[in-house]
């Protein structure tokens, strides 16, 4: 099998196609959630605590070092926590998410098992009937 075939066979198969469909649908999210945390949740979040901006809290290591017309030769050295705050609140409502898209989806399965059961525990009904009409059990002969 030459390998264009093989590549061609892989790429077509439902597992990869479903994956480059999650993986889209999940940048896509993300974005929406940078978007939730960013703009919704953290500027009144900064404001409640003070009018903060946690994209602008840092720690600074090294202050920057300007040249003469003003101009920063050399960055200032800082530790941003305010950006690993919104990204650990973005990672919890992903996460928050994920949990509640798993859970409806196994309680979906979980009444299509009921339903399954139901209906063979009606065939199984239905056979017993049958059964019973035949050897004459049914109808209260031994």
């Amino acid at each position: 099998m030459g390998f264009i075939k093989e590549f061609t066979d892989f790429a077509v198969k439902g597992n990869a196609l479903d994956l480059a469909v999650g993986v889209i649908i999940g940048a896509a999210f993300g974005k929406v959630v940078n978007s939730i945390v960013t703009d919704i949740f953290m500027p009144p979040l900064g404001w409640a605590i003070g009018g903060v901006n946690f994209n602008e809290l840092q720690w600074i290591i090294r202050p920057a070092v300007e040249a003469k017309d003003g101009v920063a030769a050399q960055a200032a050295v800082a530790i941003k926590y305010g950006a690993f705050i919104d990204t650990v609140i973005q990672f919890l409502i992903i996460a928050f998410s994920v949990f509640v898209a798993i859970k409806f989806l196994n309680k979906l399965t979980s009444l299509r098992d009921l339903e399954d059961l139901k209906k063979l525990s009606e065939i199984a009904t239905k056979a017993t009937d049958r059964v019973a009409g035949a050897t004459g059990l049914g109808d209260g002969k031994k």
